[in-house]
């Protein structure tokens, strides 16, 4: 299979320049990235995840894997500071670039701020920087329940799609206020008649915020799906076949009805059982299961194509809607493990090409991210972390 190649590249942003003060075990860090690989080297708890969340922070507002702010400063420091300068190829930002900052204290509320200006609600800020990491906790899609697969797809689309993570919202107050009706019934059975009205109510609302929803994951799948099968049969060289498929109860029944239907059940269990919350992705290697038949090399392999899917039709669907939109940022986050040379190289070859922008990759082995990388020459940088201290290895 040949290597994949943009047809039409847009602007494309990367960081280049990242400050960092008092962020988790990193004291102080000042650092210059070239605009395609920079990796960050070194044994496991020495800091290298803490630079690429410090990244993942100045986009989206909130650290990947710790949403307490306060836990997040160094121990003994009253506050933290994260900032980022970032400059575009097609020089729509001046030569001194886009700054966004972030300060961190405890006991106060977060400050973000682009240039000069502070933002009245982060949400502003969301969609500005895109990104897209990969991470060994996206094991979780596989290995849990069908809330994390849901999880994955809303934030793929509420990233670009305001009315939806406005109507999700809606339709999850709405659950809560049904399944809280329930629980009252079920203590009092002779409630359910008096209350059939003001359930009709509610189960209409739901229904007409629960068929948007259903309409918009069912478009995301089909839009998505083609780059997903792209990258794994590139990746895998073609070796296995894998498959992605939305399910839900929205494909067979209409969801009103099926309230009404439910309903004596439902008292009984407590809560809703039919609705848009009980969709799922279901994920397969040839006829059968991933999680139960899959390799760790091929779930990772599997994982990994879901991400870089992921950025691509970010960068492919805002472009659809924005020529001015960028390739998002893409965090590799020890990725390597588990995963046999030739698919490693396979990786590395994929992001190097134009369909993707600037990456920062993370590995406890420096020779063998040396050896990855040494075709690259000009087009990647290696920092060694130790204890929180960084040094670029020349």
């Amino acid at each position: 299979m040949h290597l994949i190649i943009r047809r039409d590249k847009p602007f494309s942003m990367y960081l280049r320049e990242l400050n960092i003060l008092n962020y988790k075990n990193i004291h102080e860090a000042n650092l210059h990235f070239v605009p395609k690989i920079n990796c960050f080297v070194g044994y496991n708890g020495m800091g290298k995840t803490n630079v690429l969340d410090a990244i993942y922070y100045l986009s989206f507002c909130k650290s990947a894997f710790n949403s307490i702010d306060s836990q997040n400063i160094c121990h003994n420091e009253p506050f933290a500071m994260m900032q980022g300068v970032y400059q575009d190829e097609g020089q729509r930002i001046k030569d001194e670039g886009l700054q966004i900052t972030c300060g961190l204290k405890r006991g106060l509320k977060k400050q973000f701020r682009c240039g000069a200006k502070d933002y009245k609600r982060l949400l502003d800020h969301i969609g500005k920087i895109p990104l897209v990491m990969v991470s060994p906790r996206d094991s979780e899609l596989i290995s849990e329940g069908s809330e994390e697969r849901r999880r994955f797809v809303d934030s793929v689309i509420s990233q670009y799609n305001r009315e939806y993570l406005q109507r999700l919202t809606t339709y999850n107050a709405l659950l809560k206020q049904r399944n809280a009706l329930l629980k009252q019934i079920e203590e009092q059975t002779e409630k359910l008649a008096a209350m059939a009205d003001v359930l009709d109510v509610l189960e209409m609302q739901m229904a007409e915020h629960a068929n948007y929803i259903f309409a918009e994951r069912t478009r995301f799948i089909d839009a998505f799906l083609p780059h997903f099968q792209e990258i794994y049969n590139y990746i895998a060289e073609n070796k296995e076949q894998v498959s992605l498929t939305y399910v839900s109860q929205l494909q067979n029944r209409d969801l009103t009805e099926a309230f009404r239907r439910t309903r004596e059940r439902d008292v009984i269990l407590g809560w809703t059982s039919q609705g848009i919350h009980k969709d799922d992705l279901e994920m397969r290697l040839g006829d059968y299961p991933l999680r139960q038949v899959a390799s760790q090399g091929q779930q990772k392999t599997y994982l990994i194509a879901l991400k870089l899917a992921q950025a691509l039709f970010l960068d492919e669907g805002q472009r659809t809607k924005d020529e001015g939109q960028n390739i998002p940022l893409l965090l590799l986050d020890d990725i390597f493990d588990k995963l046999d040379a030739q698919r490693v190289e396979r990786i590395v070859e994929l992001v190097n090409s134009d369909r993707f922008g600037q990456i920062f990759i993370t590995d406890t082995d420096r020779q063998h991210l040396i050896d990855i990388l040494r075709p690259l020459h000009d087009n990647s940088k290696v920092f060694q972390v130790q204890d929180g201290e960084i040094k670029e290895l020349k």
